[in-house]
């Protein structure tokens, strides 16, 4: 009740015997706290009005005026007499549903509040959520998710994750926010991967240059084995070839990435750049793919957005509030008792990211319907 994020609570009282039978009264005392949260706003909307109805009083009780004895004297009070006691968090956490997400700056912060939007817009409340740092308690967080009778946690970004893993076994776990785990992991959780679902990336590879016939991909198999996995699955349904590259570290790549584009041919050839952090540097890998690419007329195409900025074709990237409705799904269903799909999954929530000026390099042309569906556009317009 003193929490930083303050609480609205309503209790509903029903004290019969204050009043004679024929004017029986039923009493809604809200308790509030005074805040600038937005929810305050809105529930006040909620009740306007409702102590017009017959035979109901509110009684409006500042929190600031009550402490937590004082509360539970008052509920107690109500009960011995009779009432009925029914407590309902209105703009306050209500639900089996927690989040844990980094405690982080922008613009990474920004980015989680929105997958919290999402998850908040499928559950239709607000979920108790936790800013989780480098050192976090993870006792702590354990005991304040039992008091809150949490059955499931959605874990945001590595330290989410952390979290997560460190808390009771009886408590459901779904990941997001990651690209990738490690295996161990991903066969105790439904982890939704950052990773776009390989199927979406070739299939809108062929939409903008149907010429293509054949992906290049350098992957570390420690980061990537299970996405390469379903990009092979992917390119034969699709019927493209896919030759994919292992490479542990930034040199190995870069002499695979030679190699392809000394022997790559246009008309049927593209890259691929996944996010693996041992085969695609920002400083060293991207500006030579690049270079290479607009120099031989070969599509790139990236899981980064931010590398269509610098030049590569198109990119898939997380749609976050949408992402944040798929894992309050995938919550809701471990909540109510279903078996849960565990492992890595790929995200499929994704908008797409275009380089107009790439394109017209390349001699592509994408359709009206193409382009309204392009999400954004470099260089900016």
């Amino acid at each position: 009740m003193k929490r930083s994020l303050l609480r609205l609570l309503a209790a509903l009282l029903l004290a019969g015997n204050c009043l004679p039978a024929a004017a029986e009264v039923t009493r809604i005392a809200v308790i509030y706290a005074e805040s600038d949260d937005p929810s305050l706003e809105r529930f006040s909307g909620q009740l306007n009005g409702i102590d017009e109805f017959p035979g109901i009083e509110v009684i409006h009780l500042s929190l600031k005026d009550l402490d937590e004895p004082r509360i539970g004297q008052l509920l107690l009070a109500a009960a011995e007499r009779g009432g009925i006691i029914k407590l309902a968090a209105a703009g306050g956490v209500v639900g089996p549903i927690a989040v844990l997400y980094p405690d982080i700056g922008e613009p990474y912060r920004s980015v989680f509040s929105k997958i919290i939007e999402g998850i908040e817009d499928n559950t239709q409340t607000r979920v108790a959520s936790y800013a989780v740092g480098n050192n976090f308690n993870a006792e702590a967080i354990s005991s304040e998710l039992r008091r809150r009778d949490i059955r499931v946690v959605i874990a945001l970004g590595r330290n989410g994750l952390r979290a997560a893993s460190a808390l009771d076994k009886d408590i459901g776990v779904v990941a997001g926010g990651v690209v990738s785990v490690p295996e161990a992991e991903g066969r105790s959780s439904a982890i939704l991967s950052l990773a776009p679902d390989p199927a979406l990336l070739f299939g809108q590879l062929k939409n903008l240059s149907p010429k293509t016939q054949r992906i290049h991909v350098i992957f570390d198999p420690r980061q990537n084995a299970w996405l390469i996995k379903l990009a092979k699955d992917a390119a034969r349904s699709l019927g493209l070839e896919l030759l994919a590259h292992e490479a542990g570290d930034l040199k190995s790549a870069l002499a695979i990435y030679q190699t392809i584009f000394a022997n790559a041919d246009p008309r049927r050839d593209a890259i691929w750049l996944p996010q693996d952090s041992a085969t695609v540097d920002e400083s060293l890998v991207l500006p030579l793919v690049l270079q290479e690419s607009w120099s031989r007329n070969i599509p790139v195409f990236s899981s980064n957005v931010s590398h269509v900025k610098r030049g590569a074709l198109f990119a898939l990237y997380p749609d976050n509030v949408e992402l944040g409705r798929s894992l309050a799904t995938s919550a809701i269903g471990v909540a109510s008792g279903q078996p849960g799909v565990r492992g890595v999954s790929p995200l499929r929530s994704v908008l797409t990211a275009f380089n107009t000026r790439t394109a017209s390099h390349l001699g592509l042309a994408p359709s009206v319907a193409q382009q309204r569906s392009f999400s954004l556009l470099f260089p900016e317009q």
